[in-house]
C-alpha cells in the first residue's frame, strides 16, 4: 500500500473515531434523560398549552405517538446538550489540516456558531411561540375546539427551531464569506436592500401567516446581517494602498509592454553576438 493510500485510510479511521465519540456522547446523555422524557415534552409543549383555552389539551391521533414523540424530544435535547462536544470532535478532525491563522479564527467561529444557534432556538421558544400560538388559537372560528396533535406540533416547532437557529448563524456566514475572499464588505453593503427583501420572504415561508411572526424572523435576520458586516470589517485587515489602487493594464498597454520586452531581448541578443565576435580569436593572427 502506498503512502498516499495509508494517509487516506488513517484519515478515514480518524473520522470514524470522532463520529463514534460524538454519537456515544449523544447516546449517554439520552439514556440519562430518558426517565424524564415526559417532563421534557411537557416543557416543549408549554407554550401551546398556555395558549389553549381553559381545559384545552393536545391529542394523539396515532397509536404509537404518545411513546415516540417524547422519545424524539428527548433525543433532540440530548443532541443540544452534547452539541459542544460534537462540534469539538468535528474541529479536532479538521484542525490539523488548517494553517495557524485559520485555526485562530476557527475556534471563535465554532463557539459562536453553537451559542448563536442556541440563542435562535431560545428566541423562538420564549418570544415567538407564545405570539404564534396565541394568534392561531385566537383566529379559530366560534365553536371550534383547538386540539393539536402532538406529532404535528413537534414537526411544527422543529421547523421553527431550525429556521430561527439557522437565521442566527447569519453573522458567522458573513464573516466566513469575507475571510475566504468570496465577497467584499463593500459588496455586502451594496446588496443590503436585496437581503432585507429576502429576509421578509424567508419570514413569510417559515412562519405562520401572521405579520407579527414574519417580522420576528425577518427583523433579527436583517440585524444579524448588519452585525456580521460590522464584525467582518473589524477582523479583516485593510488592503495596502498600492494594492488597493492597483488597476490591471489594458490590452493596448499589454501589447506595448510585450513589444518593449521583445525589443529588449533582440537588442540583448545582438549585443551578446557582437561581444562573442570580438572575443573570438583571429585565425590569421600569429605571435
Amino acid at each position: 500500500m502506498s503512502e498516499s493510500e495509508n494517509s487516506f485510510v488513517s484519515h478515514l479511521i480518524e473520522m470514524r473515531n470522532r463520529l463514534l465519540r460524538a454519537v456515544l456522547a449523544v447516546v449517554i446523555i439520552f439514556i440519562a434523560l430518558f426517565p424524564w422524557a415526559q417532563d421534557i415534552y411537557a416543557l416543549l409543549a408549554q407554550p401551546m398549552l398556555a395558549a389553549l383555552p381553559k381545559g384545552g389539551q393536545m391529542i394523539a391521533t396515532e397509536v404509537t405517538t404518545p411513546f415516540f414523540v417524547p422519545i424524539k424530544v428527548t433525543m433532540m435535547a440530548a443532541f443540544l446538550l452534547a452539541m459542544p462536544w460534537v462540534f469539538y470532535q468535528a474541529w479536532a478532525f479538521v484542525a490539523p489540516g488548517l494553517y495557524q491563522h485559520e485555526r485562530r479564527i476557527g475556534v471563535p467561529l465554532v463557539i459562536a456558531s453553537v451559542i448563536l444557534f442556541l440563542l435562535g432556538m431560545s428566541f423562538a421558544y420564549f418570544l415567538v411561540f407564545p405570539i404564534v400560538f396565541g394568534f392561531i388559537v385566537g383566529v379559530a372560528p366560534a365553536g371550534v375546539a383547538v386540539m393539536t396533535d402532538i406529532g404535528k406540533y413537534l414537526d411544527f416547532v422543529m421547523t421553527l427551531f431550525m429556521a430561527f437557529g439557522i437565521t442566527f448563524e447569519v453573522p458567522v456566514a458573513v464573516v466566513l464569506l469575507v475571510k475566504m475572499g468570496m465577497v467584499s464588505i463593500a459588496k455586502l453593503r451594496e446588496i443590503r436592500p436585496y437581503v432585507i427583501v429576502g429576509a421578509f420572504v424567508v419570514g413569510a415561508i417559515f412562519t405562520p401567516p401572521d405579520v407579527i411572526s414574519q417580522f420576528m424572523l425577518a427583523v433579527p435576520l436583517w440585524i444579524l446581517y448588519e452585525l456580521g458586516i460590522i464584525v467582518a470589517s473589524m477582523i479583516t485587515k485593510p488592503k495596502p494602498k498600492d494594492e488597493a489602487d492597483y488597476t490591471p493594464m489594458s490590452e493596448s498597454e499589454m501589447d506595448k509592454e510585450f513589444d518593449r520586452i521583445e525589443a529588449g531581448e533582440t537588442e540583448s541578443s545582438e549585443a551578446d553576438a557582437n561581444e562573442a565576435d570580438q572575443e573570438e580569436p583571429d585565425p590569421n593572427h600569429t605571435k
